[in-house]
């Protein structure tokens, strides 16, 4: 069970320095979109939790004009998780075939926006949480030097404002917190951050929404032996929510809620709904969109 500590803010900084060294030369140097910029560094820091060492690390002694390529192609990425393409349509539409070069060579790893499409879910879930998580807090001053240049050193220790996030329709908002503020920053103890950023992974994030076909009734038990084996685990599914129907009536959807993420993406393979077949009864999977 984590622990939880009280992290100063000064402290969050030294131990983020090449980050906001990074971020700052986003932002000032490059003058790029803030939110956009904020939408980056999330993704480049998902990337480098994910296994991708030192990503950011190596981005240090890069040249403006390269960081700033490197950023293109994060936007690009960005764009993509917004998008519902198919890595078939990626590969025919998007620039470099979807190719992102600069940044497949500083990882040194394969790359592309067809690998972006088929991991979408786990990315953005990953995504969101760096922002709301790490970006939102390591930032913090940078943001309001450059939002509030003359009110900045005014501002009072409770202050907040909200950054609305690139892409919009996907990310939302982020609220910021003044590091002044006499909130408690006290965090969990673990992982290379002092903390885990997926905390506050919300169930939505790994909840697919099922539906059957009218007059082949679907059973609990078929959904989770469906999965199961098609996933290869007996621990994937978390529980299936079946529609609320009478005795005598057939329920034409369901809610399945898998242990990760990572599953949704497996279920979908890149593609918007994913048809399947159990005792030659369909079942057709997809994402559970939020309806705010």
């Amino acid at each position: 069970m984590s622990s939880s500590v009280v992290i100063s803010q000064e402290a969050l900084h030294i131990i983020n320095t090449t980050n906001r060294e990074i971020f700052s030369r986003l932002v000032l140097v490059l003058r790029r979109d803030l939110a956009e910029s904020l939408m980056i560094m999330a993704l480049w820091l998902f990337l480098q939790e994910k296994g991708y060492n030192k990503f950011v690390y190596k981005m240090v002694r890069l040249s403006n004009a390269v960081l700033n390529g490197l950023a293109n192609e994060a936007v690009q990425c960005l764009k993509c998780l917004e998008s519902t393409n198919c890595p078939r349509t990626i590969s025919r539409t998007a620039p470099n075939c979807g190719s992102l070069l600069l940044t497949k060579r500083l990882l040194g790893k394969e790359i592309s926006l067809q690998i972006v499409s088929i991991n979408r879910y786990t990315l953005i879930s990953g995504v969101k949480n760096f922002v709301t998580n790490v970006c939102a807090r390591i930032f913090t001053d940078i943001l309001q030097r450059i939002l509030f240049p003359r009110s900045y050193v005014h501002f009072s220790p409770e202050d907040t404002f909200v950054i609305p996030l690139f892409p919009n329709r996907l990310f939302g908002s982020v609220k910021i917190v003044n590091p002044n503020s006499s909130i408690n920053h006290g965090v969990p103890t673990g992982g290379i951050w002092g903390w885990s950023p997926f905390l506050e992974l919300s169930v939505d994030d790994r909840t697919m929404f099922l539906t059957f076909s009218r007059g082949f009734p679907v059973s609990q038990d078929e959904v989770k032996e469906l999965f199961m084996e098609l996933l290869g685990s007996e621990t994937c599914v978390e529980r299936v929510q079946m529609a609320n129907v009478p005795p005598n009536k057939q329920p034409l959807y369901a809610k399945l809620v898998l242990s990760t993420v990572v599953y949704v993406d497996r279920v979908l393979r890149g593609t918007r709904v994913s048809k399947f077949r159990i005792n030659r009864k369909h079942i057709w999977a997809r994402n559970n969109e939020r309806r705010e």
